[in-house]
């Protein structure tokens, strides 16, 4: 336990390039925090409008939660999946030992596109792969102090005693908040967890502070509640969890527990091996991956 904390982290840009030919804004992993509970990656890829075409691509030892703001995404995977996901609705991808999916807008033409890419730690027992889509996520009003109610959207986890239909593997929250104009809201929090919250669009000051677009709040651990108000109205994304328990090797789309884990991943996409198999749809086409570092690479740790 470290105590409440009131840690701001900013978005950087992130040109993602070649065949994306997209940039983001990443939150998560940060140089002094590479995960809040088990999440440990965030982008925000929007709002544009744009012709998504990320090709196929791998991942290991992590699930991917997408979480549509504006448009329709196309979500093609190894395990048989060809969905279209909108807003409202989660797609959440388990990568377990081995992965690979393709993400496209809908249609030829450019079109607008907001969303939010999370990235969970998977603890190491959870080998196998697999492939959620909810398109009803449970709700629950949050009474207001001043104003009028706000409201919650549980996308993993639990918050405010209703849980998620979508499987986790570690104890933690992902919810989407909507606070309306000139209300003063007390959120319920887990006191044994760590949480953080993103502002996705409008004004609100979260424990006193108050938050720029985008901007992630880290609030540390040891809280049972905090306050959020907004002059104008606010959406906000709440994560938390239990802290992580295993050190953790990041690196390209890959989660492992060691440097060698991280290579031997990267050896069988590049090898076209069975462990990634092939996504529906694609041919030939998929996003090679880049050059190891010319160093050992090592677990992430915390600088706070």
């Amino acid at each position: 336990m470290i105590g409440p904390r009131r840690l701001v982290l900013e978005p950087r840009d992130v040109p993602l390039g070649g065949v994306r030919n997209m940039s983001v804004l990443r939150t998560l992993p940060h140089r002094n925090l590479p995960t809040i509970g088990a999440w440990c990656f965030l982008d925000r890829f929007g709002p544009a409008e744009t012709r998504m075409r990320v090709e196929p691509h791998p991942h290991i030892g992590l699930q991917t939660v997408t979480w549509p703001l504006v448009g329709e995404i196309r979500h093609r995977d190894t395990v048989g999946n060809d969905v279209d996901l909108r807003r409202g609705q989660l797609n959440l991808m388990t990568a377990g030992a081995g992965i690979a999916h393709s993400e496209y807008s809908i249609g030829d033409e450019a079109v607008p596109l907001d969303a939010l890419q999370f990235w969970v730690a998977l603890p190491s027992s959870a080998r196998t792969p697999g492939f959620e889509q909810h398109t009803e996520l449970p709700q629950v009003v949050l009474p207001a102090e001043d104003g009028e109610d706000a409201t919650a959207t549980v996308v993993l986890g639990r918050f405010a005693g209703v849980e998620s239909p979508a499987t986790v593997h570690t104890p933690l929250v992902g919810a989407e908040l909507r606070i309306p104009a000139g209300s003063r809201v007390e959120l319920p929090l887990t006191a044994a967890w760590e949480h953080a919250i993103v502002l996705v669009e409008g004004d609100v000051r979260v424990a006193a502070h108050e938050m720029a677009r985008n901007e992630m709040l880290y609030l540390g651990d040891s809280r049972d509640t905090v306050e959020a108000m907004s002059e104008e109205g606010a959406l906000l994304f709440l994560l938390g969890g239990e802290p992580f328990a295993e050190d953790l090797v990041m690196w390209w789309n890959f989660a492992g527990r060691s440097h060698e884990e991280i290579l031997e991943a990267r050896a069988d996409w590049e090898a076209g091996s069975a462990r990634f198999g092939h996504v529906r749809g694609h041919g030939d086409e998929r996003i090679p991956a880049p050059p190891v570092p010319p160093v050992r690479l090592m677990p992430r740790t915390r600088r706070l």
